[in-house]
């Protein structure tokens, strides 16, 4: 062990695996960085003096003489209103041939806002997407993922509702996202001219795989800079979390740590959870709210990912495909904001509840009149008049490529309950249909 710049080298590991390597070193903290063997390293785990470190791109090849040097603190971000427009890797260096940033370094990964100073969300974030606006309207502070199968473009969704989203800031966390996915978000940012608006943090494909994990934390850092420093509006895109999960899975079974439920390690909870309580509604405005995709193994819903992530959010968005209206759609059954009570009526028309309401119903009685068809009964004439609404509907309101404010999708719902149904068979209060009608 020999002094250099103040930095104390090691040149003795006492043990290697897969993902890890130990040593015994002094005066060393959890989630410090480190370089071995010229790699960059994290601590993950200190008992007594032994360190044990994450290796992140592997261990492979390296000697148990190699020169190990602890750089003193955990990864940091810095943050300035720089950070506006870039694209970064999961260290939150630059990858988009643009200047390094210049600005406070803040420790990533660190304790969520203090509840005291949260408030109960009360703001809209309209997304411009009637299945979420309409049936399941998100709030600024809230947390709530995408449940979607692996061949569905939800990375087409997420740029969707970033380009549309009324806030002050969109930051993208991408995680395992092929080359195409990286141009794509790339490209649709840019031919939108919002590229000033949204910052980017991504780990490819080609990238090691542990290196996800920092990237949620990279991207929450830049969130709560412009959100508590700035008091913005800002939207966090986090995709896919299922991605980001299995680096989990990588990195607890390299370590030898006995697996939990669906091979995920038995912490998932809490690193999930330690992810997304980052979304708040501060009192002065700001705000962080979370949209992550978390992709579904076979449509499997009680899979340990989707599971935990259920129990920590506020609801899910589900897309499927639609085989009547031929769309990929937010799926009214499946879906659900559980805070949507806090803005409808009250930030949007009042018949906002009643028309979501009498809408999903019908959809729900088109379903049923398809299962008396495909067993063969007769329809009744309210049967083949729900079916057609249901097409309609699907079309012009569930589907993710509808882009119309939410008045726009009221008037929508309430021209098709004109046209397919009588006044009683939709079930809006009175004085609604007085007001709103657009039928005989």
């Amino acid at each position: 062990m020999t002094n250099k710049a103040y930095q104390k080298i090691y040149t003795k590991l006492d043990a290697i695996t897969k993902a890890t390597v130990s040593l015994r070193a002094a005066g060393v903290a959890n989630d410090e960085l480190a370089v071995v063997h010229g790699r960059l390293a994290q601590v993950v785990k200190t008992k007594n003096e032994t360190i044990t470190l994450q290796v992140f791109s592997g261990t492979e090849g390296i000697p148990t003489n190699a020169e190990v040097t602890f750089l003193g603190a955990p990864p940091t971000l810095k943050t300035s209103d720089q950070l506006a427009g870039r694209f970064f890797n999961a260290y939150g260096q630059p990858i988009d041939g643009g200047p390094e940033v210049e600005g406070e370094e803040r420790e990533i990964g660190g304790p969520s806002v203090n509840p005291y100073k949260r408030r109960q969300p009360s703001q809209l974030i309209p997304t411009g997407i009637a299945g979420i606006d309409l049936n399941n309207t998100i709030v600024s502070g809230q947390k709530i993922p995408f449940f979607a199968d692996p061949d569905q473009p939800y990375n087409q969704v997420m740029a969707d509702v970033a380009l549309r989203a009324d806030v002050d800031k969109i930051i993208l966390g991408g995680m395992g996202l092929s080359n195409d996915d990286y141009l794509f978000f790339r490209q649709a940012f840019e031919g939108a001219g919002a590229l000033e608006r949204i910052i980017s943090f991504v780990n490819t494909t080609e990238d090691p795989p542990v290196e996800r994990l920092l990237v949620p934390d990279m991207a929450l850092t830049a969130a709560e800079y412009f959100a508590v420093d700035k008091n913005e509006k800002v939207l966090v895109l986090l995709t896919d979390m299922t991605l980001y999960a299995d680096a989990l899975s990588i990195v607890s079974i390299r370590m030898d740590q006995i697996p939990s439920k669906d091979s995920m390690p038995g912490s998932l909870y809490s690193d999930l959870a330690k992810i997304y309580e980052k979304a708040v509604q501060m009192p002065d405005g700001g705000s962080i709210t979370i949209i992550a995709v978390t992709t579904l193994n076979d449509g499997d819903i009680t899979h340990a990912i989707p599971d935990n992530t259920g129990y920590i959010t506020e609801g899910q968005l589900f897309l499927r495909a639609d085989s009547d209206s031929g769309k990929i759609i937010i799926d009214p059954f499946r879906s659900l904001s559980r805070l949507k009570q806090l803005v409808q009526n009250k930030k949007t028309r009042e018949d906002h509840s009643q028309v979501m309401n009498a809408g999903v119903r019908l959809y729900a009685d088109a379903q049923n009149a398809k299962t008396k068809l495909e067993n063969g009964f007769d329809l009744s004439d309210y049967d083949r008049r729900c079916l057609a609404y249901a097409k309609e509907y699907a079309t012009r309101l569930l589907s993710i490529d509808v882009n119309i404010t939410i008045t726009e999708m009221l008037d929508t719902a309430w021209e098709l309950f004109g046209k397919y149904f009588s006044k009683a068979e939709t079930g809006i209060k009175q004085s609604f249909i007085d007001t709103y009608w657009k039928g005989n």
